[in-house]
């Protein structure tokens, strides 16, 4: 990076930059934040993300609902595509590039599908490199692989005396998730340490238009590991506030285990979604069932009612929808 025409994120923070085309690398949380962002300043934007799928991480539902409100607000979404080696040229005010695809799932690229780009600014936002040297590690017992320290769920290292939390343990990488690694880290040196990190259970937000939010286990990560799920979904036009706010895009989506009905995960594209999302995270922390979720009383009207509905529906007890 350069700090003017390509930059991260640090720079975009700090910076004033108001292009008229926008390049966004990395279809992630930080990546789709940024894509919205110039956008919504009016920027023509392009976001490029090597994986089949933007917020990769996210049930795939939520990847499809958020690249389908990207592509109606204009934002040009490539996945599966990386840059041609060598295609990238810095001009005095512009950069330039081609993208290619990548083979997904052993179907091989259509090599005359390359797309050459140019804007005013290029973001890079596929990844952080942990900053973790340099600070004495190498005289501890501490385990660091490929700059990530080691740690167990108490954020204790293989040195007893010394813990690490944050992004450079890897992991979510998200600010509250390292507030509470902070907790649990704290409480096992006051020697009274407390529950176990579960990173299944952190919630996990992306601050970019339509919101996206999501705690527990993704419908592919279920199914991956064979466990049984009955899902249950219900869209922001099935909700009165959200028509009140002029914003009913959308959806939530609650994951049940098929046998016992516990609740296993839940993943939300819409308005306030990073806020609605709390009530989520508490039930999985308790061990609620999606019964007793759906049969929680949510105010009318609410956005809220809509973690409610999507509970009913898995468990075939939809009231409004």
């Amino acid at each position: 990076t350069d700090g003017r025409l390509i930059v991260t994120s640090d720079e975009i923070v700090t910076g004033t930059f108001a292009p008229k085309r926008v390049v966004v690398i990395g279809g992630g949380a930080v990546g789709c934040e940024f894509a919205s962002y110039f956008r919504d300043l009016g920027a023509e934007t392009t976001l490029v993300e090597m994986l089949p799928a933007i917020v990769p991480l996210e049930d795939r539902d939520a990847s499809k609902e958020l690249t389908r409100a990207f592509t109606k607000r204009g934002i040009a979404v490539h996945v599966a595509h990386r840059i041609v080696e060598g295609s990238l040229h810095r001009a005095a005010s512009s950069v330039r590039m081609s993208i290619e695809p990548i083979p997904v799932e052993g179907v091989p690229a259509d090599p005359m599908s390359k797309v050459d780009l140019e804007s005013d600014l290029l973001v890079v936002a596929a990844g952080r490199v942990p900053n973790s040297g340099g600070i004495g590690l190498e005289a501890t017992a501490a385990v660091v692989e490929r700059g990530f320290i080691k740690v167990d769920a108490q954020m204790r290292t293989a040195d007893p005396h010394v813990y690490a939390v944050g992004d450079v343990i890897g992991g979510l990488q998200l600010a509250h998730v390292a507030a509470h690694e902070g907790l649990i880290a704290a409480q096992a040196i006051a020697g009274a340490p407390i529950h176990a990190m579960e990173y299944a259970k952190q919630p996990r937000a992306t601050y970019c238009r339509p919101e996206v939010a999501s705690v527990g286990w993704s419908s592919q990560e279920l199914e991956r590991d064979g466990i049984p799920f009955v899902a249950g979904q219900v869209p922001f036009l099935a909700i009165a506030k959200a028509h009140i706010g002029g914003d009913a895009e959308g959806f939530c989506k609650v994951l049940r285990h098929a046998e016992s009905g516990a609740l296993l995960g839940v993943h939300m594209v819409g308005p306030k979604v990073t806020d609605l999302i709390a009530e989520a995270s508490l039930a999985l922390e308790l061990g609620t069932t999606a019964a007793q979720l759906g049969g929680t009383t949510h105010p009318h009207p609410t956005l809220s009612e809509i973690v409610g509905e999507a509970a009913l529906v898995s468990i075939g007890r939809s009231v409004n929808f």
